[in-house]
């Protein structure tokens, strides 16, 4: 519920470093997979893929991320699981701050990987979909800056507004951003095409088609780049 203040404003770390000793122990013995509702998991698919900085706001923004990150690399090495990367999922708003970039560069370090959202091409689309004042230019050139540093992750999440999904100048435009990485010299390594998962907050927005997530997507591939599609929540 975003209408009112979150009640809680800190994370705590030396819980954070309780429950993950908790859950890494059990993913290192392999009792993981006894306790519900892991135990249905079909064998082929029992493995641990990442840890990651996610949640209902910007990870990034929390003052003690890069201590957070450092935990995290700390508590794997213990646990001999160095190959599960830790991920942070970022709106890119925050990734210029020193601290946040210093954060960054030390999650690939050990191993991990930035999912960075764009899901606009033009910033009127930007501002209608993700609520924000926030200068879209200022987005573009996060992005831009930590892929020629970093190869990313884009996470582009697209959808109905009033019933209207994104125009054909939009999605021009999308793919027009994600060629300005790559032509800045940036890597993108892989473009997770989605739409609306959850219910909405709002009863305007609505999943987009799966047909032209696959338009999008194939855009993208034009373009050289990996893409996948998550179709969203089926209509009702």
């Amino acid at each position: 519920d975003r209408s009112v203040p979150p009640a809680v404003t800190e994370v705590d770390l030396l819980r954070l470093g309780e429950e993950l000793d908790a859950l890494l122990g059990l993913v290192s013995s392999g009792s993981l997979w006894e306790v519900p509702p892991f135990d249905t998991v079909a064998p082929a698919l029992r493995r641990v893929n990442d840890v990651a900085f996610a949640g209902d706001g910007e990870p990034t923004a929390y003052a003690g991320f890069g201590q957070a990150v450092a935990l995290v690399g700390e508590r794997l090495a213990a646990f001999g699981l160095a190959g599960v990367k830790p991920i942070v999922l970022t709106n890119a708003t925050l990734l210029h701050r020193p601290r946040v970039a210093e954060a960054i560069d030390a999650l690939y370090a050990l191993g991990g990987e930035a999912w960075v959202k764009l899901d606009a091409g033009t910033e009127a689309w930007f501002q209608a979909i993700d609520g924000t004042t926030f200068p879209f230019g200022r987005v573009l050139k996060n992005l831009g800056e930590l892929a020629a540093r970093h190869p990313v992750v884009v996470q582009s999440m697209f959808l109905r507004l009033d019933g209207e999904g994104p125009s054909d100048a939009e999605i021009l435009a999308y793919l027009g951003r994600l060629k300005d990485v790559i032509d800045g010299g940036g890597r993108i390594s892989l473009v997770q095409v989605y739409s609306v998962a959850r219910t909405p907050a709002t009863p305007r927005v609505a999943p987009l088609d799966v047909p032209r997530l696959e338009e999008i997507a194939a855009g993208v591939r034009a373009l050289g780049l990996a893409a996948e599609v998550y179709p969203g929540r089926a209509e009702s």
